[in-house]
């Protein structure tokens, strides 16, 4: 019987083998093409700006409203890109992109195929309370109670939003046009393991609200430089009490195109003057 001489190894795997200054033998390019091949897709690019909506009630919104129409040149093998016109721009959305490393597949096929920025807008459950529910947090740190992140930064406490990108939200965000508040979230893989030791920690760090991407998206952005921000949409306490879940009408797709709109009037802002 053979042993693996790794046994003795008490490294998880997690933070093993990492490398993080090799490029990855898998290439999401590569992959995208083969897609486009097999599914006999023209070329083409997305939009400059994409959003990912992990719930899908802004997506199943456009849609419904007849706002939202399929884009034909999409090579993911998981999901369906849509596009809309928001205030004179087209902005690419992609629903129930849930969880950390979905999230992250994902953004790292938009930034291959033409998107220059990605906004993403999460449910997240309540953990310092800010105001009434629902509001939004513009998320500038998430704690990496995850995986992915693991394997593009080495291990740390938290994923950050680029300083640069931060300024330039914070500098010229207007709250008449949506109203939004800052802080940190907690990123989890295992939501229904938020026991009240792990609440009550979050609280202690002065953490808003827990969610299930943002700590990802954050160190791939800083990993490859690319200009991601993440949004949490606080509706919930995590449903320990009744009338949880409720995000206004329509699912609360029109707050939620405000706060899109708003961070895309920003960041066209801080192209045209990079000094906030």
């Amino acid at each position: 019987m053979s042993t693996n001489n790794r046994e003795s190894d008490h490294t998880p795997p997690i933070l093993a083998e990492k490398h993080y200054a090799e490029p990855s033998v898998f290439d999401v390019a590569n992959l995208m093409r083969e897609a486009r091949r097999q599914k006999r897709l023209p070329v083409g690019d997305v939009p400059p700006i994409c959003v990912l909506d992990p719930d899908g009630d802004l997506v199943d919104y456009l849609r419904a409203s007849g706002q939202a129409l399929p884009h034909l040149a999409w090579a993911c093998y998981h999901t369906t890109l849509d596009v809309f016109d928001l205030d004179g721009t087209t902005v690419g959305i992609i629903g129930r992109a849930v969880g950390a490393a979905f999230a992250v597949l994902i953004a790292e096929e938009l930034f291959v195929s033409g998107c220059h920025l990605l906004i993403s807008v999460t449910s997240a459950g309540q953990i310092t309370p800010l105001g009434p529910t629902p509001y939004f947090v513009l998320i500038e740190q998430a704690l990496r109670d995850e995986g992915t992140s693991y394997h593009y930064l080495p291990p740390g406490r938290y994923s950050h939003l680029a300083p640069s990108l931060r300024e330039h939200l914070r500098a010229a965000w207007d709250a008449d046009r949506a109203p939004c508040y800052s802080g940190s979230s907690w990123t989890t893989d295992a939501p229904f393991r938020e026991t009240a030791a792990a609440i009550t920690a979050a609280h202690a760090d002065g953490i808003a609200a827990v969610e299930m991407e943002a700590a990802a998206l954050y160190a791939l952005a800083t990993a490859k430089g690319y200009p991601i921000v993440c949004f949490a949409h606080v509706t919930n306490t995590m449903a320990t009490a009744g009338d949880d879940f409720e995000k206004g009408p329509d699912q609360g797709s029109h707050a939620i195109l405000a706060v899109i709109a708003e961070a895309i009037r920003c960041w066209n802002r801080s192209r045209d003057d990079p000094h906030p």
